[in-house]
């Protein structure tokens, strides 16, 4: 049972991994493309609405005022930063899809290495969003891991995983 439930939440950090990746790409695509002046707009367009509900709401006012003290190198940074993180996560679940085992080390690797910016980024500027990015980091490295040491396919932990929610007998 504690290894069925670990494969569900290999998977469903795959998958969440692989919507992050993607979210993260088309940011950085459109950190790119707008100019600073049209983010701004874009941003108080986006929270109008809220702003006029409740002038306090904590993630309106952030996005509002980050937004808003953006220099054109940081925009040009985080924007690079994004596209940079999300088209790996995209790569490893992509090749993690296709059946490769052989992406698994550089999956860890690649996760590593961001875990060790984000490290950074904690010591450097505290919050409480990069801690939890990074615990979920570390779960799927280590989830990762065991995969790879188990000499697993994404696609066979997915159909076992499938016949355990399924309550079905396992294709022979």
């Amino acid at each position: 049972m504690r290894e069925r439930i670990l494969d569900l939440v290999f998977l469903i950090g795959v998958l969440f991994k692989g919507i992050d990746g993607l979210l993260e790409t088309v940011g950085g695509i459109i950190l790119l493309v707008i100019s600073p002046d049209r983010l701004v707009s874009a941003a108080n367009a986006a929270t109008a609405r809220e702003l006029a509900e409740d002038p306090h709401d904590v993630i309106a006012n952030l996005l509002v005022h980050g937004v808003a003290h953006l220099s054109a190198g940081s925009k040009t940074f985080i924007a690079v930063y994004l596209l940079l993180h999300g088209v790996v996560k995209l790569a490893i679940v992509i090749a993690l899809l296709i059946g490769s085992r052989r992406v698994y080390p550089w999956a860890m690797a690649a996760l590593g290495a961001f875990v060790l910016f984000q490290l950074f980024e904690l010591v450097r500027s505290p919050s409480v969003g990069v801690v939890v990015l990074t615990l979920l980091d570390v779960l799927i490295i280590w989830l990762t891991w065991r995969e790879w040491r188990r000499n697993r396919e994404l696609r066979h932990t997915w159909r076992g995983t499938v016949d355990w929610i399924l309550r079905r007998q396992p294709a022979r």
